[in-house]
C-alpha cells in the first residue's frame, strides 16, 4: 500500500475552464500552469485546459515552457518572468512568446510588454511605442481578491495607457478578477488559481461554480489509546485531557502536509477529524472518537476537507499548499480523464 494518493480530476479542470470563460463574457482564456500546474501536473492540466477551450499557456520560466514544449508542439506558451540572452535564443527556436519588463525588447520572437500599474514588482514605468515584434500588452492586479477598489484603479491605469494600442492583445485579469471584475477582461485573462477548484478568494470554492481538481488521501497506519496526561508528538503539544483514542497517518511535512496544520481537520472515514500534536516529517496523528482499523481512509484534501480551510489554519494561501504538494516513491499519482 502506498503512503497516500493524490487524484488529479482532468474532467473538474474541464468544468473549471468552461466556468470561467463564461465569466469572461467572450475575452480568451489563458491557463496559467507555471510551477508544474500549481502541483497538479503541468502536461495533464495544460492539454486539459486547452481541451477545454483555452486559447494559450502562461508559465514562469523558459525551461518550464521548453519542458511544455515536448508534448505541446502547437500551442501558444507565453513566458511570463523574466528571460536571460542565452534563453531568449532558446524560446526563438521553440516558438515562444515572452512577458518583457525591463531592458532591450528581443526581436524575431512574439513579445508582450508588461507595464507596472500598481503591483511593484515586475513591469515598465511606462510604455514605449510598441515595435513589430510585440503582440501583447499586460500587466497584473495586486489586489482583485481582496481590495476590488485598488484593482479598479489599476484597471484603468491599464486601459488608459493601452488605449492607443488596442489592436494588440490586451490582457490584465487574474483568476479574482474574472469571476468578480468585469472590467478587467480585455481580450484574454491569465487564470491559474480558479482553474484548479480553488478559491482566490479564500472561501468555499463552490460559491463561484468551481470544483476542486485535486484530492489527497492516506489512511490510519495505527492506533493508539492515550491514557490521561499522556502526549503525543514532539514537544508535547498534544497533552490528553481524558482517555482518548489517535489515528497515526503516514504522511508529513516532508510530503507537503505542513507543520504548521496542526489543528486544522482531516477526514477519518467520512468524519472530520482533528489533527494534534506536532507534524513530523513522515506522519501526523488525529484525534478519533473511537478506535478504528488500520487501513481506514483518511482524506487530506477534497471531500470536503477544503483546502481553503487548511491554508487559514497555517495562515497562508491554498497556492503555496497545493504546489507543496511533493512527489515522493512512497506516493502514488492518479489522473482521472472523465471530461
Amino acid at each position: 500500500m502506498h503512503r497516500s494518493e493524490v487524484t488529479v480530476d482532468l474532467g473538474a479542470l474541464r468544468r473549471n475552464a468552461r466556468t470561467l470563460l463564461r465569466a469572461l463574457g467572450g475575452a480568451e482564456l489563458w491557463a496559467v500552469v507555471k510551477a508544474d500546474g500549481y502541483g497538479h501536473g503541468a502536461g495533464d492540466v495544460a492539454t486539459a485546459a486547452l481541451d477545454a477551450g483555452a486559447s494559450a499557456l502562461c508559465v514562469a520560466t523558459v525551461p518550464e515552457a521548453l519542458e511544455l514544449r515536448r508534448g505541446l508542439a502547437d500551442a501558444r506558451i507565453l513566458v511570463m518572468g523574466p528571460a536571460r540572452e542565452r534563453e531568449v535564443a532558446e524560446a526563438r527556436a521553440a516558438r515562444l512568446e515572452l512577458a518583457v519588463s525591463s531592458g532591450p525588447i528581443p526581436e524575431g520572437i512574439p513579445v508582450h510588454l508588461k507595464l507596472d500599474t500598481g503591483m511593484g514588482r515586475w513591469g515598465l514605468s511606462e510604455l514605449p511605442s510598441p515595435p513589430g515584434d510585440v503582440v501583447g500588452l499586460m500587466s497584473h492586479l495586486a489586489t482583485a481578491d481582496t481590495d476590488p477598489a485598488y484593482a479598479e484603479t489599476q484597471i484603468e491605469r491599464f486601459r488608459a495607457a493601452t488605449a492607443p494600442y488596442a489592436h494588440l492583445t490586451r490582457h490584465l485579469a487574474n483568476s479574482a478578477a474574472a469571476l468578480r471584475l468585469p472590467a478587467a477582461a480585455f481580450d484574454a485573462a491569465r487564470c491559474g488559481i480558479a482553474l484548479y477548484g480553488l478559491s482566490p478568494f479564500g472561501a468555499d470554492p463552490a460559491e463561484d461554480g468551481l470544483e476542486p481538481v485535486l484530492s489527497w488521501r492516506s489512511h490510519v497506519a495505527q492506533t493508539r489509546l492515550l491514557e490521561a496526561g499522556e502526549s503525543t508528538g514532539y514537544g508535547r503539544r498534544f497533552v490528553a485531557a481524558r482517555e482518548t483514542w489517535i489515528g497515526l497517518v503516514p504522511v508529513g511535512y516532508a510530503d507537503g502536509f505542513r507543520r504548521d496544520l496542526t489543528g486544522t481537520t482531516v477526514r477519518v472515514a467520512g468524519e472530520p477529524r482533528r489533527v494534534v500534536g506536532t507534524v513530523s516529517m513522515d506522519s501526523f496523528a488525529v484525534e478519533l472518537e473511537h478506535e478504528v482499523e488500520v487501513g481506514t481512509p483518511v482524506v487530506l484534501i477534497g471531500e470536503g476537507a477544503l483546502a481553503e480551510e487548511h491554508a487559514r489554519v497555517a495562515g497562508t494561501i491554498t497556492y503555496e499548499l497545493v504546489s507543496g504538494v511533493n512527489p515522493r516513491p512512497t506516493r502514488a499519482r492518479r489522473v482521472v480523464l472523465d471530461a
